[in-house]
C-alpha cells in the first residue's frame, strides 16, 4: 500500500526560531481557527529543538496548539527547501539576511507553486528575486512578494492612501515620508536589520551591475519641479522635527509599485477575479497619483540623528573591507552608537516602542498649474500612518494579515510572478485589516499654502 500523501498546509512559517519568527508565530496563532482561512499551520527551521522553543514561547502561558506542526528545514539544503514548499499554501520567509538565506526558499516556493511573502528590506535581494524567479513563479502560480514588514508596507500603503486624498484636479508633485521611532525605554532596533544594511552597503556594486543588465522600467510622468536635495539634516518641517534622508528600501519598493502602475494602469487583474473586484482594482488604480518620494528619519532629538549618521558613517566606511565587516559585525552596539545590540531588544522595550510615520506631500490645487513657467506647489497634504513596535509587532502583524489576505482572497490576486506589497495588495482590504489590528491611517491636514 502507497503511503500517505503528507499534510499541506495553509501556512509554513520558515525561520521561525528567529528573533522576528517567533513574534510572526504568536501573531499568526491568534487567526489560526477551524472558523479561519487559517487552518492550518507548520513552523519550519534547521533546529527542531529551537523550532519548538519558539513556539512554546509564542503560544505562552498555554501550551502549543494541537496540530501545529514543526518541519527542519535549512536555507542550505534544497532538498529539505523543495520538501517544505510541496507541503504550503503559503510561506513566510523570516530567515535573514535575505541576500544570505531567502533566495533559495523563494526558489524552492516558485518551483512548487506555493506563495512566498517575505519580510526583506533588502533592495538587491529583491530585485534578484524579480529577475531570476519572476518567469517561472509566473508559469507555475507562485506569488512572491518581498517586503511584507515594516519593509515596506507603511511607506506602501502610507503612500497610496495618500495619493488618493488628493481629490482632481489636485495633484501631488513630491511626497516625502517621515519616519519618527519612538519609545519610553531604550530604542534597540533589530539587529537583522543592521546586519543587512552592512552586507547591503558590502555589495553595493553587485546591486548597480544587476540594475544595469536589466531593462529599464518606466517612470511615471510627474509635473511639477523635483524636491532639491536639501542639506544633510532638516531642521524645519511641518512636524517641527530634526530630520535627515534614510537610504531604505521603501522609497525603491515604491518606486517599483510606481512603475507597475504605468506598465498596467488598471493594475495587476486576478487569476480568478469576481466581477466586483474587477471593477473595484480600476476604480482604485484610478484614484492613484504619481509623485516624487523620499523617506528621512525624524525625530525631536537631534541625538538620536546623530547616532543614526554616526552608525551610518561607520557602516559606509567599514563594510567594504573584509576586517571592516568584520569589526561591524561582530561589535554592533559599538558601531551603531547603541541603536543595534547582538541580543536585541528586551520584550519589555519591544512592548514600549511605537512608530509615526508622517506623509508630506505639495503639489497642486489644479494639476494645469503646474505647466505654467515659474508656478509653484500651492497646495499641502499631511497624513499619518502609526502603530507600534516596527521589527516585530508591526511587521508580524502586517506579514499576518498579508497572508490571511492571500488566503482569503487568492482568486482576485494575480495567478503568479514576483511583486512589490503595493501592487498586490493596494486595491484589497489589507488596510482595513491593519486598521482593526493595531496600526492607523490618518488624514492630519489639508492645506493651501498661497
Amino acid at each position: 500500500m502507497a503511503p500517505p500523501e503528507p499534510e499541506v498546509f495553509d501556512v509554513v512559517i520558515f525561520g521561525a526560531s528567529g528573533f522576528t519568527g517567533k513574534y510572526v508565530i504568536r501573531e499568526a496563532l491568534k487567526f489560526l481557527s477551524p472558523d479561519s482561512p487559517l487552518r492550518s499551520l507548520a513552523v519550519a527551521g534547521r533546529s527542531r529543538d529551537r523550532v519548538d522553543a519558539a513556539l512554546r514561547w509564542a503560544a505562552a502561558p498555554a501550551a502549543p496548539p494541537e496540530g501545529v506542526a514543526i518541519l527542519v528545514a535549512d536555507a542550505s539544503d534544497p532538498a529539505s527547501l523543495a520538501a517544505l514548499a510541496s507541503r504550503a499554501r503559503v510561506v513566510l520567509s523570516c530567515a535573514g539576511p535575505f541576500r544570505l538565506h531567502g533566495h533559495a526558499i523563494a526558489a524552492a516556493c516558485a518551483a512548487a507553486g506555493a506563495d512566498c511573502l517575505d519580510i526583506s528590506g533588502e533592495p538587491e535581494f529583491m530585485e534578484r528575486v524579480e529577475a531570476e524567479l519572476h518567469e517561472p513563479a509566473a508559469k507555475s502560480g507562485s506569488l512572491i512578494v518581498s517586503a511584507c514588514g515594516f519593509d515596506s508596507v507603511p511607506a506602501e500603503l502610507g503612500f497610496l492612501f495618500h495619493s488618493r486624498q488628493w481629490e482632481p484636479p489636485s495633484a501631488p508633485v513630491t511626497v516625502e515620508a517621515y519616519v519618527s521611532l519612538q519609545s519610553t525605554k531604550r530604542i534597540v532596533g533589530n539587529i537583522g536589520t543592521y546586519e543587512s544594511a552592512v552586507l547591503g552597503v558590502a555589495n553595493a556594486g553587485q546591486l548597480q551591475a544587476l540594475r544595469r543588465s536589466r531593462p529599464r522600467r518606466p517612470r511615471p510622468n510627474i509635473l511639477g519641479p523635483p524636491p532639491p536635495k536639501g542639506s544633510l539634516i532638516e531642521g524645519h518641517n511641518p512636524m517641527g522635527m530634526w530630520a535627515m534622508k534614510l537610504p531604505s528600501a521603501d522609497t525603491i519598493v515604491v518606486k517599483r509599485t510606481l512603475s507597475t502602475f504605468i506598465e498596467h494602469p488598471n493594475g495587476l487583474p486576478g487569476v480568478e477575479e469576481t466581477q466586483g473586484f474587477a471593477k473595484h482594482r480600476k476604480n482604485f488604480w484610478s484614484s492613484v497619483k504619481p509623485a516624487h518620494f523620499g523617506v528621512k528619519i525624524a525625530s525631536s532629538s537631534l541625538s538620536i540623528l546623530v547616532r543614526f549618521l554616526v552608525a551610518g558613517l561607520f557602516i559606509g566606511q567599514l563594510a567594504n573591507f573584509p576586517f571592516g565587516r568584520y569589526l561591524l559585525l561582530k561589535h554592533p552596539e559599538f558601531f551603531s552608537a547603541g541603536l543595534f545590540r547582538r541580543a536585541g531588544p528586551t520584550e519589555e522595550e519591544v512592548k514600549n516602542a511605537s512608530f509615526k510615520m508622517w506623509f508630506v506631500g505639495h503639489g497642486y490645487n489644479d494639476v494645469a498649474q503646474a505647466s505654467q513657467c515659474g508656478s509653484k506647489p500651492d497646495k499641502e497634504v499631511i497624513t499619518l500612518v502609526s502603530g507600534p513596535d516596527v521589527g516585530y509587532i508591526t511587521t508580524s502583524i502586517i506579514l499576518v494579515q498579508c497572508t490571511l489576505v492571500l488566503l482569503s482572497k487568492r482568486g482576485n490576486l494575480p495567478k503568479g510572478g514576483v511583486y512589490t506589497p503595493g501592487a498586490v495588495f493596494g486595491p484589497t482590504d489589507l488596510q482595513q485589516r491593519l486598521q482593526e489590528n493595531g496600526l492607523s491611517f490618518d488624514v492630519h491636514v489639508t492645506k493651501s499654502m498661497l
